[in-house]
């Protein structure tokens, strides 16, 4: 039985800040979502459900039980099949509201597909677990001048801001230095050393969401200029301005963008795995092949999407393979052991 748009959003509607011209002005309105684990997931699903009508979904992972707890698009079968997580989330998408568009990319967004990726969207979602992404992200938003929404959670901690170019401070502007970087201001938590409540996933995710119903509905002036973080545990709230870019910042000024160009990409060490990613572009793998090839070496499954393989030594590694020749080394944070492990298994 089709439901009728008027009912479904029909709550939504009484809203004034909304109202009938607003909820049509949703459901014409296009944002990418780099990211579908935590944050990610509860930002895709608050959006489907307010009708925005179509969600570009880019994510290189896929789910696993430990995602559970916290992941509110995917459920058990997902992680007993390993499903990427961009397929899980559209295929959740689609089961509670069909008037969305989802157009999900399992992929890990590089200098080399940025543009193809992005490009026509007038807002963008960061729900990624790394600083290099956000740092490529914001150099692609301040080159052409397309607003975004920083957003991150770990413990009982989240952080959100606004980015619009060229009338708010970006990202570089406030964190100069990665945080994660070898030249970074020192320790930052992660999802390994502190863990991650859902519920400050689910607050960041919120405020972020909302900001991307106040820039499609045309709210504007509405858009929050500060950089908000709160830890729900201690009720510790802070806002810092970032009404203004930094005259010094090398990305709104002096329009330098070294991340966009390709400078520096490591291996990236993902949030909560004890994992390491292997970049591999334009390497197409054969999965029964290769199921062929390591079935001696270990214990292989595949499905369309991606490889597994847990080999008898060592054995505490665990390897997953994408078409695209990326993988993921779990149990390790060691890149040079990762790259070996790749090589010895797949090829260099």
């Amino acid at each position: 039985m089709a439901i009728s748009s008027d009912e479904r959003y029909s709550r939504q509607v009484l809203y004034r800040g909304i109202g009938a011209e607003g909820q049509q002005k949703l459901l014409a309105s296009r944002v990418a979502i780099v990211g579908c684990g935590a944050t990610g997931s509860a930002i895709i699903g608050l959006l489907a459900r307010a009708g925005v009508g179509s969600l570009r979904i880019i994510d290189r992972d896929f789910v696993e039980s430990s995602n559970l707890q916290r992941q509110s698009l995917f459920d058990e079968n997902d992680a007993c099949e390993s499903m990427p997580k961009a397929l899980a989330a559209a295929r959740a998408v689609a089961r509670f509201n069909s008037d969305v568009t989802v157009d999900p990319h399992v992929t890990d967004l590089t200098p080399e597909n940025i543009e193809e990726l992005l490009h026509g969207f007038p807002l963008l979602l960061d729900a990624t677990d790394n600083f290099e992404t956000r740092y490529l992200l914001n150099d692609y938003a301040v080159k052409y001048n397309i607003p975004w929404i920083y957003t991150a959670a770990v413990g009982a901690y989240c952080v959100t801001m606004s980015v619009l170019p060229g009338e708010t401070a970006c990202l570089n502007c406030i964190f100069p230095l990665s945080p994660t970087g070898p030249a970074g201001t020192g320790f930052v938590e992660t999802c390994d050393t502190s863990g991650i409540l859902n519920s400050a996933v689910n607050l960041a995710a919120s405020i972020a969401a909302i900001e991307a119903m106040k820039f499609f509905t045309g709210a504007r002036t509405q858009l929050r200029r500060t950089l908000l973080s709160f830890d729900l545990w201690t009720n510790d709230r802070a806002e810092i301005s970032v009404s203004k870019p930094d005259p010094d910042c090398a990305t709104c000024m002096r329009r330098e963008f070294p991340h966009l160009a390709g400078f520096g990409r490591a291996h990236i060490t993902l949030c909560g795995r004890n994992s390491v990613q292997i970049h591999e572009r334009h390497r197409p793998v054969s999965f029964p092949d290769l199921q062929t090839r390591l079935a001696p070496l270990g214990r292989v499954k595949h499905n369309d999407f991606v490889l597994k393989f847990w080999p008898s030594t060592p054995a505490e590694h665990e390897m997953t393979l994408f078409p695209d020749g990326r993988a993921i080394i779990k149990g390790t944070t060691d890149t040079g052991l990762a790259r070996s492990l790749y090589a010895r298994f797949v090829g260099s």
